[in-house]
């Protein structure tokens, strides 16, 4: 009988981690670190050492691997680069956290600010998701719980809802929820979980224009049912359920992080 300590541990595996710099994002990858896992962490250029570091203080292991998300080309070149200088690393986890935002009424909404957050925020996680998932399923179906790994992409609320003037960002994120789906009704009988998380209103740099319109954020935080916005460190618990034995029969699920408010 697997102990739910064994349950929960990512003693041994490789996660690839994009967006681990800040907020959300580092709060999970640092999860992940805790609960066993060295990390290969996706940034743009090598400047911020402090999720490295962090993640070394851990006891675990932390490589920067450099990628332009809002490059195709930069996107698609990353895993190869990675298996060519690690040629013997098993990723076991995949975090697609990257993600910008921008924010324009809709009938002014710029093609460019348009063409660019697809491409970070659904582009970039399907090509990340197909090139690794690939490698997964390359892979033997020996993790615990008789899996090949387990592939986590960030949604949002507005994978359900439409936000206001931020028509790209809600497009993307539905579009995550739904590749997410999709993904695993082809990978899930092999051992390989996809699955989303999709936060709430969390008190990070991303929010900051929302939390500065003080109408606004009071609006918002009166709907959420726990009271306040998130916090980074609420998602540690649900990313390493995620990408752990745990949830080995969870697939296709979007595991809404949000105080209650998609139950208003």
């Amino acid at each position: 009988m697997t102990s739910v300590q064994q349950l929960f541990s990512l003693e041994g595996q490789t996660a690839l981690v994009t967006g681990g710099t800040r907020g959300i994002g580092q709060a999970m990858t640092l999860a992940l670190a805790e609960a066993g896992a060295d990390i290969l962490l996706v940034q743009r250029d090598t400047s911020n050492q402090s999720t490295k570091q962090a993640i070394e203080a851990l006891g675990r292991r932390a490589t920067i691997y450099t990628a332009d998300l809002s490059s195709p080309a930069s996107v698609a070149a990353l895993l190869p680069s990675i298996l060519e200088k690690e040629p013997n690393t098993r990723i076991s986890i995949l975090l697609n956290c990257g993600g910008i935002q921008k924010r324009h009424p809709s009938h002014q909404f710029p093609t460019e600010d348009w063409d660019a957050v697809i491409q970070v925020n659904l582009n970039a996680v399907f090509t990340l998701a197909r090139d690794v998932g690939a490698h997964m399923l390359a892979q033997p179906a020996d993790l615990p719980g008789g899996r090949r790994g387990s592939i986590i992409n960030i949604a949002s609320l507005l994978s359900f809802q439409g936000g206001l003037t931020v028509p790209a960002y809600a497009a993307s994120k539905g579009g995550v929820a739904q590749l997410t789906k999709a993904l695993s009704n082809e990978w899930a009988g092999k051992g390989l979980t996809v699955n989303g998380i999709a936060p709430g209103y969390i008190a990070t740099e991303m929010n900051t224009a929302l939390m500065e319109d003080k109408e606004r954020a009071a609006s918002i935080l009166a709907r959420i049912p726990a009271g306040r916005w998130g916090r980074p460190e609420d998602f540690k618990g649900a990313v390493v359920f995620l990408a752990a034995a745990a949830s080995a029969y969870v697939s296709g699920e979007i595991l809404t992080v949000d105080g209650g408010w998609m139950g208003r």
